[in-house]
């Protein structure tokens, strides 16, 4: 297994900064008022304060030759692990926190990690189960997510900016959709049931929670469905939780970082 191997999300949610921020930089361009004093005072700050943090969250990395970990005798590099931190990292902020501070330091560590040893068990055990995605599969999803980034020519922008090329986001969509292939066979929708007693039981406590906030609920019959979905998808999630521990007591796993 070659190149970046937790790319996608990862490269997508790359991908979406770029380009809001190439976008941000269109629009101010064409922005007719200049700015006053004090705004270029403030997006000096701001620009200052982005740019310390950017230095703090690269410090966190590992040089991209070293490994990082060995997964059933398959080593694991720096360039695997750092694009695996970009993600906790970003995922972190998204929520508010800083991954940079001293009681985050370790938890971001651990979480990268694990996130990378799950993603090579799973492309592994796809890989021994010899399952497969079509070149079609991939050119399928790359014109969709190149449409989501606003057609080809920014699509181009975007990925010269992050150093990237259509080739490795292609791989990354490929391993993708090996580990979504892999997670249906092992837990198929259509084999996780949900009672009408589980449907009304959570839309009680959405109820409870609507009038806390003083919202309106849609009747039960209007939200039965949606509700049957999110409860299937929450089945299926903690069913492939303990498929994965069970896959890491057969696995042999060295940590090296």
């Amino acid at each position: 297994m070659t190149l970046r191997k937790v790319l996608l999300p990862f490269a997508a949610g790359a991908l979406a900064l770029s380009l809001a921020a190439c976008s941000e930089e269109d629009k101010a361009a064409n922005e007719e008022t200049p700015q006053v004093e004090e705004n270029e005072k403030g997006t000096k700050e701001e620009a200052a304060t982005a740019q310390d943090m950017q230095v703090k969250l690269a410090e966190q990395q590992v040089d991209k030759n070293k490994i990082v970990a060995v997964v059933n005798k398959e080593e694991l590099t720096g360039v695997e692990y750092n694009a695996s931190l970009t993600s906790i990292q970003g995922q972190m902020q998204q929520t508010g926190q800083d991954p940079t501070s001293e009681e985050a330091a370790a938890q971001v560590k651990e979480q990268a990690l694990d996130a990378l040893v799950n993603h090579t068990l799973i492309l592994q055990k796809a890989k021994e189960e010899a399952i497969t995605a079509s070149e079609a599969e991939i050119d399928e999803r790359y014109a969709t997510l190149e449409e989501q980034f606003g057609g080809e020519k920014e699509m181009k922008k975007v990925l010269k900016a992050e150093g990237m090329d259509v080739k490795t986001v292609k791989e990354g969509i490929a391993e993708s959709l090996l580990i979504e292939k892999y997670q249906g066979k092992v837990v198929p929708a259509d084999g996780v049931k949900v009672t009408d007693k589980e449907i009304q039981e959570y839309y009680d406590q959405a109820a409870v929670q609507s009038k806390e906030a003083e919202q309106e609920l849609p009747p039960l019959e209007e939200a039965s469905e949606e509700i049957k979905g999110i409860l299937i998808q929450q089945k299926q999630q903690e069913i492939f939780a303990t498929h994965m521990e069970e896959l890491k007591e057969d696995a042999k796993i060295e940590l090296k970082i």
